[in-house]
């Protein structure tokens, strides 16, 4: 395999992440039935490039893009231990370049990132049905804290 780049985003970069956030989108439907159909937009993606408080990374192979994600600095409840924590967001491969390890390699480079800053909590929400995710997760020492249930009134 070719040496996978990881780097910061960059504004040109913009249009490929654009599609991996409806791949995203389209690869989370099937675990959450109250996603509006047609395009959505999580995340504003320049914003997360241009604040202090965040870091988007993207993963590159040969000149393309394959993966990205980026950890946010977030002030933490007021009840725990630390003031604020890392949130982590927008974690995608390729389909064709998972389990190579690339989305260990983005979440060290993000959490390189989250250390320089002082910050020593991070956190990411995953869909407790996306077995892969929670088992990637797990991979990397996250583990899970809390599970978020939902019941629709008619």
């Amino acid at each position: 395999m070719s040496t996978v780049i990881t780097r910061p985003a960059a504004f040109n970069d913009l249009p490929v992440l654009a599609e991996f956030l409806q791949l995203l989108v389209n690869a989370e439907r099937p675990f959450d039935v109250t996603l509006q159909e047609g395009d959505l937009i999580y995340y504003d993606l320049k914003e997360l490039m241009e604040r202090d408080n965040s870091e988007l990374l993207v993963l590159e192979v040969d000149g393309k893009l394959v993966g990205c994600g980026y950890a946010q600095i977030r002030p933490a409840k007021p009840y725990l231990i630390y003031k604020e924590y890392a949130h982590l967001g927008f974690m995608y491969v390729l389909p064709e370049y998972r389990g190579q390890g690339l989305n260990q390699q983005l979440i060290e480079g993000l959490k390189t990132w989250v250390k320089s800053k002082g910050v020593k909590e991070v956190r990411l929400e995953v869909y407790t049905e996306n077995n892969a995710a929670v088992r990637a997760y797990e991979k990397a020492g996250f583990k899970q804290i809390l599970t978020e249930m939902r019941y629709e009134l008619e």
